[in-house]
């Protein structure tokens, strides 16, 4: 299941279509096959039944000459006459060559007492013996003539039996019989077979097979199949299957004394059916073959706006939104492509505006954290000029208060700058500073107020401290912080600031010996607009600070477990 759904679009159209033509043609096939083999076994089953009925013809047919040949016999004078002589002789040359003239088949003729014992044998029955027990099965249908079939001395024949009445003064007298008839032999079977169609013959009498057109152990092996059988039935015998037609063979005194089996194999069936089957598989595979480079074919043509449209949303995820796909077709792919172009052209449109909002917003962000932070430094110009103004200074005090100008106008200029690459979209790229150096510019710049609070600086930063800092947005960082602590302790105190290495980052802790952060205000410290017991405060020192070490990978909070003042914690990745 997992590699079917990893498998390109292609491909699973490809799997898709082999397999419904596959199951199609499968069904396709067996539906064939299945007809094809039922008509055949309904051709088969239709010649077998045409042969049974040119066997009851053809068999009909042979009954009738008999009879008709016995009819012609009895009834003529001389032959009349000879029978009643009763001398072999007399009647073996009188009869002998009538019936030699009349019939065309060698067969048997014999010529009894109404006892049915053997008078005169006229031909083809030297084995038959001399008691005919067929004209005392027959005698009960006297005067009648009376056909079936007869076992004699273990041989099976087709007889006519035909009574020779006498006048006499007591009236109609029997006088002879005539039994006329044929052997059921091999050769009558093997002509019974030309003769109706090719199907096989099996004659079957008293358990056994007394003649048969097929080989002897297929004979014996159908003959016992054989013996429930009724109408047409298939059976299985030695390797293959065969149709077959059970019909009763009477005797003269109607009572059925064994079977005739038509038969016919079913090996040409199978034979065709196997021939078909195997043009049935190369026509599969050959439909399957065309069908599966037809379905690529197709397939590719299909898919390829598809391909082009998944390589252009992979440009769109990597934030190339100029990219455009061809529209050359009007269905329903053309109008997904140009639909696609005109989301590209709007999130295009959209970018570009979003860009715009964003350096306004950048803008009036840095704009507000300038307004905010320009106070500090015009506070120390101020100041220091005023104490220029007011008293004399030995050139040292003012050479310390001109310097302070100085670094604070220089402070001013570099907000002012930075404000102006921002609004013509240009930003100052990070460089590796030493952390120890932008902490002690940010001091320096607050010394004055510090002094003037009485609030004591400490720092404790390790030379070795480097990282990559926008400089003069991190130097108002740590200014904020420091003006911060010196306002929150108008009565002096200490202001400490210390930095270790930790875990791949720099760690500078902030804290004073100040009254600490007011409780109504802790949660939304670094809000805009959060302010409380500062004069002429903002409330945006603290929000812009973090956001400036947001923006440097970092992290700025303040310690809720610290007593006796606020610490604050600043954590920028090496």
């Amino acid at each position: 299941m997992g590699k079917a759904r990893s498998l390109s679009l292609l491909g699973k159209i490809l799997l898709s279509t082999s397999v419904a033509i596959t199951l199609l043609l499968a069904l396709t096939g067996w539906f064939v096959q299945d007809q094809m083999l039922g008509a055949m076994s309904q051709t088969v089953e239709n010649e077998m039944e045409v042969s049974a009925k040119a066997y009851e013809s053809l068999w009909h047919s042979r009954a009738v000459m008999l009879s008709s040949v016995s009819l012609v016999l009895s009834g003529m004078s001389d032959v009349r006459a000879a029978f009643s002589t009763r001398d072999q002789a007399t009647i073996r040359d009188t009869a002998g060559e009538l019936w030699s003239k009349i019939s065309e088949t060698a067969g048997v003729f014999l010529v009894t007492d109404p006892q049915g014992m053997l008078i005169a044998s006229l031909g083809g029955a030297q084995d038959f013996g001399t008691d005919i027990r067929a004209v005392r099965d027959a005698a009960s249908n006297f005067p009648a003539q009376t056909s079936g079939f007869v076992m004699q001395k273990g041989r099976l024949y087709q007889m006519v039996v035909t009574p020779v009445y006498v006048g006499t003064d007591q009236g109609m007298g029997l006088l002879n019989v005539l039994v006329a008839g044929f052997p059921v032999s091999e050769g009558l079977a093997e002509q019974l077979k030309r003769d109706t169609g090719q199907s096989d013959f099996l004659f079957v009498s008293e358990g056994r097979v007394v003649a048969s057109t097929l080989p002897g152990k297929l004979s014996e092996a159908l003959a016992r199949e054989s013996g429930l059988v009724t109408g047409f039935r298939r059976l299985h015998a030695i390797d293959e299957d065969y149709g077959v037609i059970r019909s009763s063979l009477h005797s003269v005194a109607g009572k059925n004394i064994g079977d005739l089996l038509i038969i016919r194999s079913f090996g040409p069936v199978h034979e065709s059916v196997a021939t078909l089957q195997r043009n049935l598989i190369l026509t599969w595979l050959a439909a399957i073959l065309m069908c599966l480079v037809v379905s690529y074919w197709l397939a590719r043509r299909i898919l390829e706006p598809v391909k082009q449209l998944d390589c252009a949303a992979t440009e769109i995820a990597r934030q190339n939104y100029a990219v455009r796909v061809p529209v050359d077709r009007h269905d329903e792919l053309g109008r997904l492509a140009s639909t696609f172009n005109t989301m590209c052209r709007s999130i295009q449109e959209a970018r570009a505006e979003l860009i715009t909002r964003e350096r306004i917003h950048t803008i009036g962000q840095l704009s507000s954290s300038i307004v905010h932070d320009l106070r500090n430094p015009l506070a120390a110009i101020y100041g220091g000029s005023e104490l220029l103004m007011d008293a004399e200074w030995n050139p040292a005090q003012t050479q310390r208060l001109a310097s302070n100008i100085y670094r604070s106008s220089r402070m001013i200029k570099d907000m002012l700058q930075e404000l102006v690459d921002v609004s013509r979209g240009r930003t100052q790229p990070a460089e590796v500073c030493r952390l120890g150096e932008v902490i002690q510019a940010a001091a320096d710049a607050s010394s004055s107020a510090a002094q003037t609070n009485g609030v004591l600086v400490h720092l404790a930063i390790p030379e070795q401290i480097e990282l990559p800092l926008e400089r003069a947005r991190m130097e108002r960082v740590f200014l904020n912080l420091i003006g911060n602590a010196i306002e929150a302790m108008p009565n002096g105190g200490t202001l400490a600031i210390a930095a270790s290495l930790r875990d791949g980052a720099a760690l500078v802790s902030v804290e004073d010996s100040g009254p600490g952060v007011p409780v109504e205000i802790r949660n939304v410290l670094f809000q805009p607009f959060a302010t409380a017991g500062k004069k002429n405060g903002l409330g945006l020192g603290l929000a812009l600070s973090r956001e400036s070490v947001d923006a440097h990978g970092g992290e700025l909070w303040m310690d809720p477990d610290f007593q006796g003042g606020t610490r604050f914690w600043i954590r920028l990745p090496i």
